[in-house]
């Protein structure tokens, strides 16, 4: 037996957990579940994106700007066809980001609570 430490899921604060929830199970086409009472989406290897509605929740800033609210954390997807993804993410209510540093590589989205995530061309 060893003392090792696996990830269990991970825990995003937003204004709206089942809006945001709802946009990731239709993006990522995960399922769909609930932990501790919060929306959930999980992948088939297990992968679980908790959402935990925050009232007083402040989107973060992107790119970064000094003095206002940093991204803590932010997601790279894989894609097949990334021009696909992009349409079917900005159809679900993310947005390309105003400022782009991925070439043809990879194009910052914005989710429908601010958070940044990239989809990446696989």
């Amino acid at each position: 037996m060893t003392n090792e430490v696996r990830l269990a899921d991970l825990i995003i604060d937003c204004p709206d957990a089942q809006k945001l929830s709802q946009f990731c199970h239709e993006l990522l086409g995960w399922k769909t579940a609930e932990l501790f009472g919060n929306p959930a989406v999980v992948s088939e290897n297990g992968v679980m994106l908790v959402f935990v509605q925050e009232a007083d929740y402040v989107p973060p800033v992107w790119p970064e700007v000094e003095g206002k609210p940093q991204k803590q954390v932010h997601f790279d997807f894989l894609v097949q066809d990334l021009k696909a993804v992009i349409h079917q993410a900005e159809s679900l209510g993310a947005k390309k980001a105003d400022t782009q540093f991925g070439g043809s590589q990879f194009v910052t989205m914005i989710d429908p609570a601010g958070h940044p995530f990239c989809l990446v061309q696989a």
